[in-house]
């Protein structure tokens, strides 16, 4: 055993022989000790990023880890997911705690000494490759909070179950579910008799600051694909082809029209933008053909679904009426983040002791989506949002996930870990209704 895993271990067996106090705060000298592991997870992790379900390198490192503290290992879940099991000296619930590993085909624009200079494939073409959405501190922060709970294991009454999870960002082009649908789908929770699951996002925001709300937090996400089909003619005669370049304008302009003036922003918020659109090779042909994608952000089931049909039956009409012929389908990427009333009140006061006065429990809905949702589907759970942009910058001002210059700042790093640790040790002391 390390120094530093000795000092971890004499840290947490302090917090076990004084067990109320882990109702209070995560156990500081074993988090202290641990946390230069965790930057230093983080960077490698980002100078290696991989793609969903090819997160092998990723996979082994985290494997390897788990098992040298200990841990029940289980490798291959929802194909390249790692999951440990950290079994308490006396019997209670199961809790588990996530975080996801997959990064996306981004040009890294940092200028980070650690900056990703990888290449993966995607669509069958080669892409650059970075964590441009700080899933590599995702992965660092539940390694280190692992570390720490592993060295507290004989206190612990019941079960924590760290489930780093593939492919959060969707199903790869070709595979029928991305990375958590599927660990459902194989039965993760029911297999380990998870109670209730909990999981952050490092998002622009105050550093160390906190906040989700209960019930819908983040938005459905669909992904929308329209095929205008028509007739290829010269660009000079429109007339005699059918022009699906029209057809594609009045069909954006419609979906807009759509959500503008079909949908209440007062009751749920909504966004249905149309983003790609593939059609032509030459500048005075009008194709035959046009391919329009997007994505649709919903907060309500029965709303999402009326407008969803309004949209094919409009985008047909609008075809109809320029000669063409439409094909429309819809394809969820992830569900409705769902967070449990009563857990999201039991967490304010546990995460308090986190990051005191930094917290809200009420904040406002984002349309942007989170997997996380189908494994709120099984049990209760809830996700927040941990603000990681650099100390004294303004959060609206700092690039956002998905963007090639996003970074998270590495301060708030023992923020995170203190999170998962501190749920874990209440969550299994205390017994939150749900």
């Amino acid at each position: 055993m390390t120094v530093r895993r000795l000092l971890i271990a004499a840290a947490a067996l302090a917090l076990v022989a004084s067990p109320t106090r882990a109702q209070e705060r995560a156990p500081d000298a074993a988090i202290a000790a641990v946390m230069p592991e965790v930057v230093a997870w983080r960077r490698d992790f980002h100078a290696n990023p991989e793609l969903g379900f090819a997160e092998h390198r990723t996979a082994a490192a985290v494997a390897a880890h788990l098992r040298a503290l200990g841990l029940e290992v289980h490798e291959g879940v929802g194909k390249t997911g790692v999951i440990g099991v950290l079994r308490g000296g006396r019997p209670g619930r199961t809790v588990a705690l996530r975080a996801d590993m997959d990064a996306l085909p981004v040009q890294e624009a940092t200028g980070l000494p650690f900056a990703s200079t990888a290449t993966g494939t995607y669509m069958g073409q080669t892409v650059p490759v970075a964590h441009a959405c700080g899933h590599d501190a995702h992965i660092a922060m539940l390694m280190g909070a692992a570390e720490v709970l592993a060295g507290m294991k004989s206190g612990i009454s019941g079960t924590i179950v760290f489930i780093f999870q593939a492919a959060e960002e969707g199903a790869p082009p070709g595979e029928p579910l991305g990375g958590a649908a599927l660990m459902v789908q194989e039965g993760v929770l029911e297999r380990f008799g998870v109670d209730a699951i909990f999981g952050l996002h490092v998002v622009p925001g105050a550093p160390g600051s906190i906040w989700w709300r209960p019930q819908g937090f983040m938005a459905a996400s669909d992904r929308v694909d329209v095929v205008l089909k028509g007739r290829q003619t010269h660009g000079a005669w429109p007339w005699k082809g059918v022009d699906v370049i029209s057809a594609a304008a009045s069909v954006i302009l419609t979906v807009n029209t759509l959500t503008a003036r079909t949908v209440d922003p007062t009751t749920t918020p909504t966004v249905f933008t149309i983003a790609t659109m593939d059609a032509g090779v030459r500048y005075n042909i009008i194709p035959d053909r046009a391919v329009l994608s997007g994505t649709l952000r919903t907060f309500d089931v029965a709303q999402r679904d009326a407008l969803v049909a309004r949209a094919e039956a409009a985008i047909g009409h609008v075809a109809e009426a320029h000669g063409a012929m439409a094909e429309f389908s819809v394809r969820q990427n992830a569900a409705l983040v769902y967070n449990d009333p009563d857990l999201s009140a039991w967490l304010a006061p546990v995460l308090e002791t986190v990051s005191p006065g930094a917290i809200n429990p009420a904040a406002p809905p984002t349309t942007v989506a989170e997997d996380f949702s189908y494994f709120q589907q099984k049990v209760p759970g809830v996700f927040f949002h941990l603000g990681a942009s650099r100390a004294g910058v303004d959060p609206t001002t700092s690039p956002p996930n998905h963007s090639p210059e996003f970074d998270v700042n590495e301060a708030v790093l023992e923020t995170g870990v203190r999170a998962h640790v501190t749920i874990a040790l209440n969550f299994l002391q205390e017994r939150p209704s749900s």
